[in-house]
């Protein structure tokens, strides 16, 4: 960490003035507090993470993840950020264009099965339906809708260069009769007719993710049929309070005493290193959750607008069950498909710590310090998702909490607000 001097040597030497595009509430007492909108001199950029700032005299750290250089500063270099800068399209397809995600997805047996069970279940219903599989990939759903069902049509959608492949896989496996490959945006592309399903697996980590979801609400609209269905139907996210003990020790008390020597003062840099982020790939075990989890958001995929993406909001209340350390918390999602039969069994892809492993694992947010809390405590708050308003695939989840004491020997209330940017 800079002393004040160096940062003011620094800052005599370097300003550039940024806007800030959402709220930050700094959560130690070099950070600044800023709000979207906000013009900020930053003086030193340190590392790409944290960048040394200044705003309304006040000096301090902020995650550059949250600026973007003021337009002016720039001379208009572009006038305005086009759409495919906003949505990093060649970035994002680009990574579906290798097999790396691909072998991923389809090694992941919990999501693949899921829907290879969402056809066979509801195989008697497809018969002569049309069908479109949005972000189809390599096709696996597909070829699972051509092969186990009798549809009259899939319409295979894919934006990224896979889409090649995805047509001599078809041609291979037997289906070209049935499936028909379309390369491009789910926004630009034109299908011949509408369809009755429209099936995408489209969730990312905390559900939203990259929001492909998007693309997955503007299809709907354009092309599912009055009474179609949705496959999923309905989406969920899910938070529970846990604890984290060997993440901690790995990032946070490793620097307490390695090798016999006092390395402390690195531990502020590791926690903005470590902890600023949400934690992806995170694989929580049961006994870690201090709470029972509770369903936080609930998505609804016929009513959902892309409007209603901006922002959501959603309120948790936990009673501890057990005494431990409340390092953080860890989300998952659980997704449903109705059947296309009146009161047919509905199937649920959940990837939560008590299902199956999935790709997506779960995702851990770590506070900046770990609290003790009782049985019997509560854990109250609310929860935000605020996409990100120029760079569209990403988004910033803010937590806002307070643990109320269940021994009447004390009053304390703990409350706190940390924010964690999610960027691809």
């Amino acid at each position: 960490m800079q002393t004040e001097k160096e940062k003011e040597k620094e800052g005599d030497a370097f300003v550039e003035e940024y806007v800030a595009l959402s709220n930050f509430t700094g959560s130690s007492s070099d950070q600044l507090c800023f709000s979207s909108g906000d013009r900020l001199l930053v003086h030193a950029k340190p590392s790409p993470e944290w960048w040394w700032a200044e705003l309304h005299g006040v000096r301090g750290y902020v995650p550059a993840s949250y600026l973007r250089q003021d337009a002016a500063a720039e001379e208009e270099e572009d006038e305005h950020t086009s759409l495919e800068d906003q949505w990093q399209d060649e970035e994002y397809f680009g990574s579906y264009g290798t097999l790396r995600l691909h072998l991923e997805m389809l090694a992941d047996k919990s999501r693949t099965e899921a829907y290879r069970k969402v056809i066979v279940s509801n195989s008697a219903s497809l018969r002569s339906k049309v069908v479109m599989d949005l972000g189809c990939g390599t096709g696996i759903i597909s070829l699972f809708c051509a092969q186990l069902a009798q549809p009259s049509e899939v319409y295979a959608v894919e934006a990224s260069s896979m889409a090649e492949y995805t047509r001599q896989l078809v041609k291979q496996n037997g289906c070209e009769q049935v499936v028909t490959v379309l390369q491009g945006r789910a926004e630009e592309i034109e299908l011949p007719k509408q369809v009755d399903v429209l099936v995408s697996e489209w969730m990312g980590n905390c559900l939203l993710f990259e929001f492909m979801v998007e693309s997955v609400l503007l299809a709907r609209d354009r092309w599912l049929k009055e009474g179609g269905v949705m496959w999923p139907s309905s989406a969920a996210l899910t938070l529970v309070p846990c604890q984290a003990n060997s993440y901690y020790a790995e990032k946070m008390a490793f620097w307490e005493q390695p090798y016999g020597l006092d390395f402390t003062p690195l531990q502020p840099l590791a926690q903005q290193e470590f902890f600023t982020k949400p934690k992806f790939s995170h694989v929580i075990e049961p006994d870690d959750c201090l709470t029972a989890p509770c369903d936080v958001l609930c998505l609804d995929m016929y009513t959902l607008q892309v409007k209603d993406l901006e922002e959501i909001k959603g309120q948790f209340h936990f009673c501890v069950e057990k005494p431990g350390v409340f390092h953080g918390f860890t989300s998952w999602f659980t997704v449903h498909f109705e059947s296309l039969e009146t009161g047919g069994a509905t199937v649920e892809l959940n990837t939560g710590p008590n299902s199956q492993p999935t790709h997506w694992k779960q995702t851990l947010f770590m506070l900046d310090r770990p609290v003790s809390v009782y049985a019997g405590d509560s854990i109250s708050g609310t929860i935000f998702l605020r996409r990100n308003p120029i760079w569209r695939r990403h988004m910033t989840i803010s937590l806002h909490w307070s643990i109320n004491s269940s021994k009447k020997e004390t009053d304390n209330c703990q409350v706190g607000t940390k924010s964690f940017p999610m960027w691809r």
